[in-house]
């Protein structure tokens, strides 16, 4: 099995431990947070989603002891756009308690980083004080993409919907995704390759309201600059930030000028 399929196979699990838990209690009165969609259009420079991730399948251990509120309070300050909670607990480490810690803490939007299968997860992510969910078109077929789309949406959240080439990318226009993000890492594989963002930005809608977010690989500010070229809105930077001895410079590092939207 792909690396994908195998975490998968433990979502689907998961999924079913959910559904026979008692309800949880609904989510707490937290203020708006802002829109995602809105802070990255709207933006001059490109927008750091900040991650908080203990560990990844390739990478192993990241930031194992990591205070996720002491983390996400440091990249609002630093100038995040969104802080990304990995829930995810037998891969990366995370939990649905991270993703309240962090909501209870910061005021700027979370995203709920999770490989999302169901409504269930969905519900999970609202109750916890998420207000992005992220849908992986690797993951999903065509009718379980749109219904949760759907389904997020009119629970207010936004969903950023995450490809990783130009056939994927049609998928995503297909259910009118306004955010989307190109994963430069082969789930099936966990490669790592910036190309993908070139890839997928030379057949990208510019013109339409929709944003472009690259995901995975950006280590500095290099990468930023690379990426914001071909049009990219914002990138979602986890290990590096994670690694970092001085977050508030790694931040504003990646925090790069858009260019001009591409031709």
């Amino acid at each position: 099995m792909t690396i994908l399929e195998t975490i998968l196979q433990e979502k689907r699990l998961e999924v079913k431990r959910m559904l026979l838990d008692e309800p949880k209690a609904c989510e707490q009165n937290r203020p708006a947070r802002p829109s995602l969609f809105q802070t990255l259009k709207n933006a001059d420079d490109l927008q750091v989603i900040a991650e908080i991730k203990r560990a990844s399948p390739s990478k192993g251990l990241i930031a194992e002891g990591a205070n996720p509120v002491l983390q996400a309070q440091q990249y609002e300050q630093a100038g995040a756009a969104c802080i990304s909670v990995l829930t995810d607990g037998p891969f990366f480490k995370g939990s649905f308690d991270d993703l309240s810690d962090v909501a209870n803490h910061v005021e700027i939007p979370i995203l709920c980083k999770d490989f999302m299968i169901h409504e269930v997860q969905i519900d999970r992510s609202k109750q916890a004080g998420a207000s992005v969910i992220l849908l992986i078109v690797a993951a999903l077929d065509d009718m379980t993409l749109k219904r949760l789309y759907d389904y997020a949406t009119e629970l207010g959240l936004e969903v950023l919907v995450e490809v990783h080439d130009p056939s994927e990318l049609q998928r995503a226009l297909s259910i009118d995704a306004k955010l989307i993000g190109v994963n430069n890492r082969d789930l099936r594989t966990f490669h790592v390759d910036l190309e993908k963002t070139e890839e997928v930005a030379a057949h990208f809608p510019f013109d339409e309201n929709r944003v472009l977010i690259s995901e995975s690989g950006i280590a500095g500010e290099e990468d930023a600059i690379r990426v914001a070229n071909v049009g990219a809105s914002a990138v979602l930077v986890g290990e590096t930030l994670m690694r970092s001895s001085s977050v508030q410079d790694s931040v504003r590092s990646l925090r790069v000028k858009k260019a001009g939207t591409p031709l």
